[in-house]
């Protein structure tokens, strides 16, 4: 990795966290008794920490697509369910704006894709961001249709706006559409055309018949069996207790994003600041589970996993998940050996750590158990 790269990186990765720590006390502060003014405030506080994190999230994408390429992960994913998440996602922004946003799935009832929804759902963002910035009252139309193409599948989505048109059939550039809505829209927008070509689809803007333009994308998958969300029988009756995590962080405003999301994921939690305090809380035998850093003074995490692994009985055998900002493959397996039981990366995305969570709380294996 050049220099360069390297600080992109890191800076990247600061920043995102840190929006993260923003995003988990406005959270907080919103579920307290506050007035008016300062439920405004605690709101417009959270609206520009997301638009930031936002922003660095379609940079550091759209700068892997021009690089490496972009990571995709295709799973079965039914297709009317991914329409209604489109709904749920925008429908309420948009009536925030005065939009009326329709959403609609054309195509089989259960006709199930292998895709990678998120990325999908991402060329809805950038699309949905444009048409809405682009009108001030009316609709915006959205659009997901699917048909068999032999042996796979022909996906279109469509966003109908009623803003201006651009000229004839070619899509407004990055700059134009920074210019008139924004940079957030401008590399929202730019990373849904990177992701659709990366797929080999392609896009298109179609003029419609009274005012402003539909953006056209298509693109084929394969047909995929949906897994079954069934729980199995073994599990179905089980009592169900809160898992009690030990979040351990020398920083202030990470312990905070980790215990927030322990807490969305219905878990208790407590904290200890380095090694040495997560070793004399481990003795207890207490946690369900540990989040452990890895850079900490006094004692780091490779050395308090080590101390707690030498612990007698069930205080030794506690899973314990690194949580760090270097997670490749190298450092992953390090600290496996030294006896945790998974990786998530830092900035913490909910649905790694919930990953990590569910396979360690399950009793996964320790191989299988890395959610980078």
């Amino acid at each position: 990795m050049s220099l360069p790269d390297f600080f992109f990186e890191r800076v990247t990765s600061e920043i995102h966290q840190q929006m993260e720590g923003v995003l988990a006390l406005a959270e907080r502060l919103a579920r307290q008794p506050l007035s008016a003014d300062a439920q405004t405030c605690v709101a417009g506080v959270a609206e520009a920490a997301a638009c930031v994190r936002q922003i660095l999230a379609s940079s550091a994408d759209l700068k892997d697509a021009a690089t490496s390429g972009m990571a995709f992960e295709p799973a079965p994913k039914r297709l009317r369910d991914l329409a209604d998440e489109i709904e749920a996602r925008w429908g309420q922004r948009a009536a925030k704006s005065g939009v009326t946003l329709l959403v609609s799935y054309d195509g089989a009832p259960e006709m199930t894709a292998l895709i990678d929804s998120t990325r999908v759902m991402q060329a809805f963002d950038g699309f949905i961001s444009q048409a809405l910035a682009g009108v001030r009252h009316g609709a915006v139309e959205a659009t997901l249709r699917a048909h068999a193409a032999g042996d796979m599948l022909r996906l279109e989505g469509r966003v109908r706006g009623g803003g201006e048109r651009s000229l004839g059939d070619k899509p407004l550039d990055i700059q134009e559409i920074e210019a008139l809505f924004g940079l957030e829209t401008a590399l929202s927008v730019e990373l849904g055309r990177q992701i659709v070509k990366a797929v080999g689809g392609e896009v298109r803007t179609e003029a419609n018949a009274g005012a402003g333009e539909t953006l056209v994308f298509e693109f084929t998958a394969p047909h995929a069996v949906e897994a079954s969300d069934e729980p199995a029988a073994d599990d179905a009756d089980a009592p169900h207790r809160a898992a009690h995590i030990l979040v351990v962080d020398d920083n202030a405003t990470n312990r905070m994003v980790a215990e927030t999301l322990c807490e969305m994921f219905d878990c208790t939690s407590e904290s200890a600041v380095d090694g040495m305090e997560a070793l004399e809380a481990a003795r207890t035998g207490r946690f369900d589970l540990i989040l452990m850093d890895i850079k900490m003074p006094r004692m780091d995490g490779v050395t308090a996993t080590q101390a707690i692994r030498a612990l007698p009985g069930a205080a030794g055998v506690v899973p314990i998940i690194a949580l760090t900002a270097n997670a490749d493959p190298e450092d992953a397996a390090g600290y496996l050996k030294a006896g945790m039981n998974g990786v998530v990366e830092k900035p913490m995305k909910p649905e790694n750590l919930l990953r990590a969570l569910q396979e360690n709380l399950g009793g996964g294996s320790r191989e299988e158990s890395v959610a980078a």
